[in-house]
Order: structure tokens, then sequence, then C-alpha cells
């Protein structure tokens, strides 16, 4: 699974003997819109007992994609998306929850991954420790982590406030517990869930696609959340993605997880932008600059409760 063994033996020395991981995602037409899925899938199986993919009706082979993963690990469920919930993107809650309910009542805890993201294999003992170590305080629903959103290309990451630092991860197997909004979170009714912040990153890729096919993602996409009247106004026919239009990036000066070599060795595409340009106003400059010397976003949208 890409992990070294130095890793995998550290792995072993914090599992905890009665408890079970699972993971789960949900997808559809991953090929088509060249979604890393596999990768995202692979970057958590080390830790988890088992794997749930709810697949949605695709028109590729996304089934033999998750298939070619060659695990046992790894059980695939079969569903229908409903592309009438428009408002908010609520069809990938929906989703998210089909598959969190497929999870076996046995399990302790449930290790939830989108499409379009992985976690460094660095961070897997620190991920499994935490399961361990907070595995009989009831009073923990929930793992936050924190977030890497790349743009553009593998080596810029969006820095302005339009991206969410923080977002919950790993959840008890609680069905009483649902996925939130547009899938970014979770909840118990309208309650935050309580959770326990950890020293791991997930590293979002869903904005890092050949200009064409990020165009074909954006119409895809902005469908599930806008009506058609919407998308004639806000989302222009052609055919590749405008990547020059956003606010702030700065160089990513680290390493990828192992599981994206290979999608990154292929990239196909050529992006360059300089950091130093800001293209937002100045209400926003301000906001940055105070983040940047107190290190507090004010304002900040958080959809969790820190304990």
């Amino acid at each position: 699974m890409f992990l070294p063994k130095q890793e995998l033996m550290l792995l072993q020395k914090v599992r905890h003997p009665a408890m079970k991981v699972t993971g789960f995602t949900f997808i559809r037409n991953a090929v088509k819109y060249d979604y890393p899925v596999v990768e995202a899938i692979t970057s958590v199986l080390p830790v988890c007992d088992e794997f749930v993919v709810a697949i949605g009706h695709s028109e590729d082979d996304t089934e033999a994609l998750i298939k070619s993963i060659g695990s046992d690990k790894i059980r695939i469920i079969h569903t229908v998306w409903d592309d009438s919930l428009r408002e908010g993107g609520r069809v990938l809650a929906v989703e998210t929850d089909k598959a969190f309910d497929a999870i076996s009542a046995d399990t302790d805890w449930c290790f939830y991954i989108q499409g379009d993201e992985c976690i460094h294999e660095q961070y897997l003992p620190a991920v499994r420790k935490a399961m361990s170590d907070y595995l009989d305080h009831e009073e923990v629903e929930g793992l936050l982590f924190n977030y890497l959103h790349f743009y553009g290309s593998y080596d810029y990451i969006g820095t302005s406030r339009r991206w969410y630092r923080k977002e919950i991860r790993v959840i008890r197997n609680n069905k009483r517990i649902r996925s939130y909004r547009d899938a970014q979170g979770f909840r118990i009714g309208d309650r935050k869930l309580k959770v326990r912040e950890i020293d791991a990153w997930i590293y979002h890729y869903g904005w890092v696609k050949h200009p064409e096919a990020q165009q074909q993602k954006a119409k895809s996409f902005n469908r599930l959340w806008h009506d058609d009247q919407w998308m004639q106004h806000h989302v222009p026919d052609v055919n590749e993605f405008d990547y020059s239009q956003i606010d702030g990036l700065r160089k990513f000066e680290g390493k990828h997880p192992e599981v994206m070599k290979r999608r990154i060795n292929d990239m196909n595409w050529k992006f360059s932008f300089d950091p130093t340009r800001k293209k937002m106003k100045w209400k926003y400059r301000v906001l940055e600059w105070i983040e940047q010397v107190s290190g507090y976003r004010l304002g900040e949208y958080k959809n969790y409760k820190k304990i």
C-alpha cells in the first residue's frame, strides 16, 4: 500500500486489539472526469479493516476502475443519484450517507475520504493512534484534519479565505451522524460534532486536472448546486477551464503522497503562477494580513466543535 516498512511497523504498535475501522466514499463517472479515486482509497486502506465504495450509475468504467485496486477489503454498493437535488449540492450528502449506512454495526471508527482527496502516508500512524486513544472516550465523536488545497497543478496550493482549513474525516459509527449540506462535513441534526484535532493533513486535488477535464467537471459539478439559468450565466461554454482567475496561491514545498506519484509524473499540461500576485478586494487583503500576523482567521466557518 505504498507505506514504508517502518511506518507499517508503527501502525501495528498502535493498533487497538478490539478496534475495527471502515473507510467509505462515493463516486460516479470517475474515469470520465479523471478523479484520483484509486489514489484516494489506496491512501487510507492501510488503517482500514474494510472499505465501502458507493458507486453511482456511471457512463464509464468506474466500477472496473475501483476493482482494479485488487483489495479484498473493498466492498462495492450500487446507488442511483437523485439529480433533482440541486440545492446546495445536497445529492453529495445523500450519497455519502448511503455509503456510511452500509458500514457494518461492528465497526468503531469510519474514515471518510472523497474521490479527489488523499492522506499522506506519514500521517497514518497518528490517525490510527488517535482512533485507539479516543476509542473509549465517547464524548469524542470525530477527528479533525488539516487541509492543503492544490490548484492548477501539483506545485501550488490555495492561500485565500475561499479554502477551508480543517474538516472532519473520521467519525464514530453512530448512524445519527449525517453528512451535512454538500458533504463537506458531518452533524447530528443541527448540532456540530464534538471533535479532537489531530496532526494530520488531507491533500485535496479537486482543482488539479487538465484544463479540458476541469472544464467538463465544472459543468457537471455546478449542475449539482444550480439550475440551468444560473449555469448559462456563470459557466462559460468553452473547452478549457481558465485557471488564471484565482485570488492567491503559494508554491508547495513538501512531498506528495506516494500513491500520487504516477499521476503527477503523467501530468500533461502547463500551469504557472506568480505567487506575489493577489487578485482580491482590499477587504480580503486586510483580512489575510490579519491572519498572517495573528494566525487567526476572522469570521471563519467551522462545522465542528473542538474539545
